[in-house]
């Protein structure tokens, strides 16, 4: 199957329309932007040309942001920068203050842009869009009237050219020690899978030996969401260790496997796991998960008459999330689709009602699927909140007080602060859920539902098939294949099997302009995400959903940050045009306009975006949502003490949390075995405690430290079989760590 040019034209002039207005207003207007504006859209464009890299384009995202808001910040009489002056992590960039210039709107705008060129094109050096980046970033460099052969650094001559040299400087030479290992294209230092890759073009699962982690696909072809043929990888294992903009060493836990760490911030534990011999385990929930991806698989046939109100009369207004993995049965329909939302009866800007959008609930959540997904032309989850963010700052609604309280901001300085929360919250969420990605390896739904399938089924033990690690059998749904069904095969080869309602995969299409796969029975084995068949499933480990932490991070930091949950007139919309919007298949049948009342409802739906995708189950979407819930807030709150003139960056006084680390090993131990516990820089004292996982303390002593290392054996002879938290408490500092005692 090939996607034509003229869909992908489509797809981008979609896209290019979303920036720009994203159909929210017949009055719509382009304001005026700020010189910070204008960088980030060049910024934006540049992602979309690259490797799609939600991890390496949020740290892009968050760095340019910082480059602007440091030299915004350095002619404000109360905002300190973030990185001049301060030490982050081990990197310290040295600053003194500058006089003020005659024209500090001049001056900030030379700055900027002088940060911004010379960052963006070192980050982009090596981008496959490399030329058309450069032109872009030449042009607007050009357009402003500034000259690139003004190299100097020395800001002390008061010229903001070399000020914006300086700070680009710093933040490139940071970079290459923030842990990303930028230096070597990002690749990954010491993660390697467990599993041998899956080949989707070729029925079942038989190369899966561990159900519960992440398995590679093998492809001919692999493309990127950007467009891009690359050979996948897993990405971003280790990211738990670059250097953070908010996180605390309050939220971390570092893990050791095969005697490597992984950082992990705000970990939420173990997903469900299918292991029917150990209770503890959750396989009946494990198998839910999965069965739910594959069940709302079977509701995108736009022919099978289900009709959706699909405005926020309906959709959205969430009043919880479930609290266990047990409630989520509560919190999701299973057999109809969609989640728990109550709708809201008034738009609180007009103090009308919502009007009702009655649609197919197939084209609703196709369109979902491929919104979301970002598209063929994609800046990534991180870069489309960009977008939504940009698209408020326009709104002629928006009133840019900040918080929605106090004096009206000028677009400049509305922008470099906004850009800074969004970008440093979007840094923190890929540290916090790739940090857990790599940690937990869990696995996809392409992967589980083949390997649960080619198990058979564990509804019924006196039936054909029966596995306690199979799938359950619903109704019309997941059944067995028997004698005489259309799909047993010419000998009766596949008599036995599971067969599945679902989408019929790309083999079905021929012309993805004309044709729809559409949904009916279809073997097991060969079940596929409604995805493109050169990307099946991103190339990383499914828990925890990066949609879904992002986008509820973005969505607290765009409530916070407005003062107000709603969108600016108490709607978001984006247009699906009729039978032009999907790419890798005809539709939608009906014009579809996606409604949000709230930056949250807009987050909620992206979340359920990824199960009708079939690349998340709910196990990876709620503790998503729930992190990035704590991010946004968190982050905004850290950014907030910039703007008021507090640093609260680690400095010189503070032992920082990426000089300071703590080991605990072996892990797991064997019981009567004794635990070593290493800290490096770790204080003059360190009381180090034990805590089994009822928050009993077991064990509590305060040891002498010293400048460079302290290394103490604890007997764990006393201690039963189970999880541990080793606890090490210094003068500045709190770091823990599980152990296991096998």
């Amino acid at each position: 199957m090939k996607i034509s040019d003229q869909k992908y034209s489509v797809w981008i002039w979609g896209i290019i329309i979303f920036i720009a207005s994203m159909v929210l207003s017949s009055h719509f207007a382009i304001a005026q932007h700020s010189v910070a504006r204008e960088w980030n859209e060049v910024l934006l464009d540049a992602i979309r040309k690259d490797f799609a890299r939600p991890t390496v384009h949020a740290r892009n995202l968050f760095h340019t942001s910082i480059g602007m808001y440091d030299a915004w910040s350095v002619y404000d009489e109360v905002a300190v920068p973030f990185l001049l002056g301060n030490t982050i992590g081990d990197y310290k960039c040295e600053f003194h203050s500058v006089a003020a210039p005659n024209d500090i709107q001049a001056a900030r705008d030379e700055a900027i842009s002088y940060a911004a060129f010379r960052l963006l094109k070192h980050r982009f050096e090596n981008s496959p869009g490399k030329n058309e980046t450069y032109d872009q970033i030449d042009n607007l460099f050009t357009q402003l009237g500034y000259d690139d052969a003004v190299i100097s650094i020395d800001y002390s001559t008061g010229e903001p050219a070399a000020l914006g040299n300086y700070i680009a400087k710093c933040i490139i030479d940071f970079g290459l020690q923030d842990n990303s290992n930028e230096a070597n294209t990002y690749a990954n230092k010491h993660y390697t899978p467990i599993n041998e890759p899956l080949a989707p073009i070729l029925p079942g699962n038989d190369n899966i030996v561990y159900p519960n982690r992440w398995q590679p696909l093998a492809l001919e072809v692999f493309i990127d969401q950007s467009g891009n043929r690359v050979i996948p990888y897993f990405l971003g294992p280790e990211w738990g260790s670059v250097v953070p903009f908010s996180l605390s060493n309050d939220d971390l836990t570092i893990y050791s496997r095969n005697e490597n760490e992984y950082w992990v911030y705000h970990d939420p534990g173990d997903p469900p796991y299918l292991d029917p011999s150990d209770v503890n385990a959750l396989t009946s929930e494990y198998q839910w998960n999965f069965e739910l991806v594959s069940i709302w698989s079977s509701q995108l046939d736009q022919s099978d008459g289900v009709m959706w109100d699909i405005s926020p009369a309906s959709i959205g207004n969430i009043a919880e999330f479930p609290s266990t993995i047990e409630g989520y049965s509560d919190f999701y329909n299973l057999l109809d689709g969609g989640d728990a939302s109550r709708g809201r009866d008034m738009n609180p800007s007009t103090g009308q009602p919502y009007s009702p959008q009655i649609v197919p609930r197939a084209d609703y959540a196709r369109v979902l699927a491929e919104f979301w997904a970002d598209g063929p032309d994609s800046e990534t989850p991180p870069g489309h909140w960009f977008t939504l963010l940009n698209y408020v700052n326009d709104h002629p609604e928006v009133v840019k007080k900040f918080k929605g309280d106090g004096e009206v901001l000028d677009d400049l300085e509305w922008d470099v602060k906004a850009y800074l929360l969004m970008g440093g919250t979007m840094h923190d969420v890929a540290i916090s859920a790739w940090g857990i990605k790599g940690w937990y390896d869990y696995i996809r739904p392409i992967s589980a539902i083949r390997y649960m399938a080619d198990q058979g089924q564990s509804s019924d033990p006196t039936a054909p098939s029966f596995n306690l690690e199979g799938i359950h059998l619903y109704d019309d749904l997941i059944e067995l294949v028997s004698s005489g069904d259309p799909l047993a095969g010419d000998n009766g080869e596949h008599i036995g099997k599971i067969k599945l309602k679902a989408w019929k995969g790309p083999d079905y299409i021929e012309n993805e302009a004309t044709d729809q796969a559409g949904v009916d029975w279809i073997l097991a084995e060969n079940w596929w995400p409604y995805q493109r068949p050169t990307f099946i499933t991103p190339p990383f480990a499914g828990y925890v959903s990066g949609h879904s932490t992002y986008s509820r991070a973005a969505a607290e930091v765009m409530t916070l940050l407005t003062g107000d949950p709603f969108f600016p007139g108490g709607i978001g919309e984006f247009v699906a045009p009729k039978n032009e919007f999907l790419v890798f298949e005809e539709g939608p049948s009906v014009d579809l306009v996606l409604q949000w009342a709230t930056y949250r409802d807009a987050s909620d739906q992206c979340s359920l975006s990824r199960i009708w995708g079939g690349i998340h189950p709910p196990a990876d979407d709620i503790p998503g949502r729930i992190i990035g819930e704590e991010i946004g807030v968190e982050a905004f709150a850290f950014a907030e003490n910039y703007f008021n003139g507090v640093v609260t960056g680690i400095s010189d006084e503070i032992i920082n949390l990426y000089s300071l680390q703590m080991k605990a090993y072996p892990n797991p131990l064997g019981s009567g075995d004794f635990i070593t516990v290493e800290l490096s820089k770790p204080g003059p004292k360190v009381l180090l405690e034990i805590f089994d996982f009822n928050g009993s303390n077991l064990f509590g002593k305060t040891f002498d430290g010293f400048d460079n290392k302290l290394r103490v054996k604890i007997d764990a002879g006393q201690l039963n079989s189970g999880m541990y938290l080793i606890k090490a408490t210094g003068l500045h500092y709190e770091l823990t760590q599980k152990v296991q005692i096998q």
